[in-house]
């Protein structure tokens, strides 16, 4: 895989060679062509091109075709004359060789890895755009997803869940915004396990430009970035909540970390329950504007969760058997206190950690006064915060802090 480029802008090839050798590599499927040129067409959107392919024998007779037959497709003027004049061919091998360049790939409807979930929503991405692994997008996946603007308490719930997920093998989808979508990402990454990110932009525009690195690291780590945008769509309002449904149409469920009374979030929400996707959120502090929308979720009969086992429990059972069956043997034994390797505590977290008992429960305050000498307070609650999120320490009600054995 190529690198992605500098800035978070569109990678511009250097000279129109490259795309010619990137393209004569990559030998042109006249199917994948065909749908390509559809959606490159102006005025067309992805219900019109699915009705119209349905009444060809394939995509590729698109091309064929004379003008009144075009227009019978129901297709605006504008974009029967575009199809008509050999515009749209030459706009989609033109878009082929920008892709072939980028290393990235084209994965239609008709593919046979077009992701099956993804053809049950009402209108499909007729072309997903795709660098990475396509394979990934037929794995049973969730969807996390929450406010640009998350409080500590949804950071650390969201990263701790993505991990705990992905370690069982359900892939992290997300949109690599900022907040509780790049916590989802990294929360899969810290497991070493592969996640997906759906974008708003081209494949080759990075959005925002300060996950650049996140973006490399989804790639890096086997994931993969898929958008039903052309290369070069720079960021534009009405692209995400589009891509939304896509979130939602790949994954068997949603889950909710949080979200203010209006926001995209709600619109992926309402995508699930429209594609009849399971509901997940976590609750939060009334006092809190981010937890409007997963209380509410919640009381509108969302499922509320906690920890990984309020998720796992619901997935359906073919489902829950199929990742089972790729969870290394060792990892599958309900002694194992965790999936992941014993990680190495920082100074503060070993101090903490060291005055926590297994049998008797601390408060708070207790843990304060024992550790005054040795830590501040902001060190105590950060490395309790640590030791909860990795699992070494369980937090009970009243603010009691107990040793995971």
């Amino acid at each position: 895989m190529g690198g992605l480029p500098d800035g978070g802008g569109s990678e511009v090839m250097s000279t129109l060679a490259q795309e010619t050798i990137a393209a004569a590599a990559t030998p042109l499927d006249e199917e994948r062509l065909a749908w390509l040129g559809l959606v490159l067409a102006p005025g067309l959107g992805p219900k019109r091109i699915l009705d119209a392919v349905k009444q060809l024998e394939s995509a590729s007779q698109i091309f064929t075709l004379p003008l009144t037959a075009l227009e019978g497709l129901r297709f605006p003027a504008v974009a029967a004359q575009f199809i008509f004049d050999g515009k749209a061919r030459h706009a989609a091998e033109e878009e082929w060789a920008r892709v072939a360049a980028q290393g990235a790939t084209l994965v239609t409807y008709s593919c046979a890895s077009y992701p099956e979930r993804l053809k049950e929503i009402y209108d499909p991405p007729p072309v997903l755009w795709v660098r990475g692994e396509a394979g990934l997008l037929s794995r049973p996946g969730i969807a996390i997803v929450g406010t640009r603007h998350p409080s500590p308490y949804g950071t650390g719930v969201a990263e701790m869940l993505a991990r705990d997920l992905a370690v069982r093998r359900l892939l992290i989808i997300s949109g690599m915004a900022r907040g509780i979508d790049s916590c989802a990402h990294r929360g899969a990454l810290a497991a070493r396990m592969p996640t997906v990110a759906i974008w708003g932009t081209g494949i080759d525009v990075v959005y925002p430009k300060e996950n650049k690195k996140l973006a490399e690291e989804i790639l890096a780590t086997g994931g993969a970035i898929v958008s039903e945008l052309p290369m070069g769509t720079f960021p534009a309002p009405q692209n995400f909540p589009r891509r939304n449904r896509i979130l939602s149409g790949l994954s068997v469920a949603v889950l909710v970390v949080e979200a203010a009374e209006n926001s995209g979030t709600r619109v992926t929400a309402r995508c699930a329950a429209e594609q009849n996707r399971d509901l997940y959120a976590v609750p939060g502090n009334v006092t809190n504007k981010g937890s409007w929308t997963p209380n509410t979720l919640i009381k509108q009969g969302a499922k509320l969760v906690a920890t990984w086992e309020d998720v796992w429990e619901d997935l359906p059972s073919q489902v829950r058997l199929e990742l089972e069956a790729e969870m290394p043997a060792e990892s599958k034994s309900p002694e194992t206190a965790s999936l992941l390797p014993e990680q190495v505590l920082r100074p503060e977290e070993a101090i903490v950690l060291e005055v926590l008992r297994v049998d008797e429960s601390l408060q708070i305050d207790e843990i304060l006064e024992l550790l005054e000498t040795q830590l501040t307070s902001s060190e105590v609650f950060t490395a309790l915060f640590e030791l909860e999120i990795t699992g070494r320490v369980r937090c009970m009600p009243g603010k009691n802090y107990v040793r995971v054995m």
